[in-house]
């Protein structure tokens, strides 16, 4: 049986043997064509009343229903060749036509072309929403992108090893789903956040490095660039390394690779930069800067220090310059007010440059001094527009940092075709949890803090502690988080005493690496991709949940399978579970 390749175009003057769907049906009275669809594309078959049996056969055929023909291939009329497929050179004449299965009505479409099935309807009914040349197209490519990752760790080294499924809880900052053990009444396994201590534990165990395509579970919300429940990453860890640096390295020609060996994009920069956390959060107001663009944050507040202008009386004032911004209409600019509102600011101030003047709803209220110093600084000319933020330094990065994206989405400045890519470094080791009112770790504790227990005891401060933790960033997405892995157990239990953990605590919540580690553990770190997200990017997808096979919904529920769903008693009773409705 022969697939719908352009290596038919070689079998011109032979006899064949295809199958595959109907995509369509022509019958022109004395004729009947038939569009036949595989995996690989579209062939035209022709099928004439002297073969009277085949003839029959195609007169009830409809669309999905599913053939084998075989014929002779031969090269059609040059009036009659189709250039917008790849055999449109080409048809074969049907010598024998087998009906193999009938098709209902489809409730879903499985072109390309024309109007696009609402998202949920295509979720239900994914298994025919798999037929559209596009998710074929999308599933070879991802099988593609996964044999390259693959050869590039097996060249470097790394092994290749899975890790449990159902495993312990682990602070990775969401929440876990758990198991129920029917062995074991009353306790529970959870699905992996990550394989965070069983990649720690191999380099204990003696493995130089390890890498594996590593199934994920985390109960987060959904969004567009986040699958719910399950996804998967390029987990990899290297032991006898004790900077970033060296893992950063090693991994960098792979993205690279996948950006334009496989992608076929161009890089903004084959230099990588390293962009230390505070200063990505001061200059984008975000610690995933998209670097395909300028729109940085841009500092006023010693500029404007002596203002009597009430609202820029804050501890931090900043603006942003957007260049062509003066063609915001005001629709836009209310659209603008309404998002830094909704990120916490109490409104937006601007200034527009036009003819040699600044027009502004504030100008009347600083001094000439004030608006040569605004123009000076923010490098505003003719055409610009300039937006401004002010407040407690962390709100206003925060607010400009919204403002950055909305405005390079507006005037079209994310070039597709291109690809940023940075490493945000020197993550602070703790952050301040405002809903507790206490100390927390800023990412996990497993991260070494630099400077190590003496930057733990030393350090009145805990927030000026600096993580040696790293991420990249694609396009303003964090692809890549890392870090140099906490090996030691007295850092351990001092990082986990800072924040009140006794050492019985910390020794029964993660006893199996402590335990480990007292016996000559190797220092190392490591990394892990979001595989999922970095493909979405690579492949211009609008939606994650466009690049995998079978992904839930945006509320996290699977369509198609009907999942979650109820169990029955006898289920909930080898579990040892009983289930509490809230009403009751």
């Amino acid at each position: 049986m022969r697939s719908l390749s352009r290596s038919l175009k070689t079998a011109v003057g032979k006899k064949v043997q295809v199958a595959g769907w109907v995509n369509s049906r022509r019958d022109h009275g004395g004729l009947i064509f038939i569009d036949l669809r595989d995996h690989e594309g579209i062939i035209q078959l022709v099928i004439t009343p002297d073969v009277a049996e085949a003839f029959q056969v195609a007169e009830s055929l409809r669309d999905e229903f599913v053939i084998s023909a075989e014929g002779l291939v031969r090269e059609r009329a040059p009036e009659l060749k189709n250039p917008n497929i790849e055999t449109g050179e080409i048809e074969i004449v049907v010598e024998k036509l087998d009906l193999i299965n009938r098709s209902e009505p489809l409730p879903v479409n499985t072109h390309d072309e024309g109007d696009a099935s609402g998202e949920d309807l295509r979720l239900k009914y994914r298994y025919l929403d798999l037929r559209r040349p596009s998710m074929q197209r999308m599933l070879r490519r991802r099988a593609e992108y996964y044999r390259l990752m693959r050869d590039y760790m097996d060249e470097q080294g790394f092994i290749e090893i899975t890790t449990p499924i159902l495993a312990n809880s682990s602070p990775e900052g969401a929440r876990d789903f758990l198991v129920p053990s029917r062995l074991h009444p009353g306790q529970f396994y959870a699905l992996p956040q990550a394989p965070q201590q069983f990649k720690q534990l191999l380099m204990v165990g003696g493995v130089p490095r390890y890498y594996q395509i590593a199934p994920c579970f985390r109960d987060e919300d959904p969004r567009a660039d986040r699958l719910y429940g399950d996804f998967y990453q390029l987990d990899c860890e290297m032991s006898f390394v004790e900077d970033g640096e060296t893992v950063r390295q090693t991994l960098e020609p792979l993205i690279k690779k996948l950006v334009t060996e496989f992608a076929g994009k161009k890089l903004m920069s084959e230099d990588i930069p390293r962009i230390p956390y505070q200063e990505a959060m001061d200059k984008y107001g975000i610690d995933k800067p998209d670097l395909r663009y300028g729109l940085e944050l841009i500092e006023l507040t010693d500029a404007l220090k002596d203002c009597e202008f009430k609202v820029f009386q804050s501890p931090c004032v900043k603006a942003i310059c957007v260049s062509g911004g003066s063609k915001f209409t005001r629709k836009q600019i209310d659209e603008f007010t309404e998002l830094a509102r909704k990120n916490g600011a109490g409104g937006l101030a601007y200034m527009i440059y036009e003819n040699g003047t600044v027009r502004s709803p504030i100008a009347k209220f600083l001094r000439d001094s004030e608006l040569q110093s605004i123009q000076e600084l923010t490098g505003a000319k003719d055409g610009d527009a300039v937006f401004f933020g002010a407040d407690e330094r962390e709100k206003v990065n925060k607010v400009l940092g919204q403002m950055r994206i909305a405005f390079a989405d507006s005037l079209g400045l994310k070039d597709p075709q291109k690809v940023a890519l940075c490493w945000i470094v020197d993550f602070p080791f703790y952050e301040w949890d405002d809903g507790a009112n206490k100390l927390d770790f800023c990412h996990n504790p497993f991260s070494m803090p630099k400077g190590g227990l003496k930057a733990l005891c030393e350090t009145e401060n805990k927030l000026d502690i600096m993580a040696d933790q790293y991420d990249m960033v694609m396009n303003g997405y964090e692809i890549c988080s890392g870090a140099v892995r906490n090996y030691n157990p007295e850092i351990m239990y001092k990082a986990f005493e800072i924040l009140g953990y006794g050492h019985e605590e910390v020794a029964q919540r993660f006893g199996g690496m402590l335990s480990a580690f007292k016996f000559g553990a190797p220092p190392h770190a490591g990394c892990a991709f979001g595989i999922d997200r970095m493909f979405m990017e690579l492949m211009d997808a609008g939606s994650i949940r466009d690049v995998v096979a079978f992904p839930k919904n945006g509320s996290g529920i699977d369509l198609m399978m009907q999942s979650p769903s109820d169990v029955d008693e006898k289920q909930l009773e080898e579990s040892h579970l009983q289930i509490v409705r809230e009403d009751e």
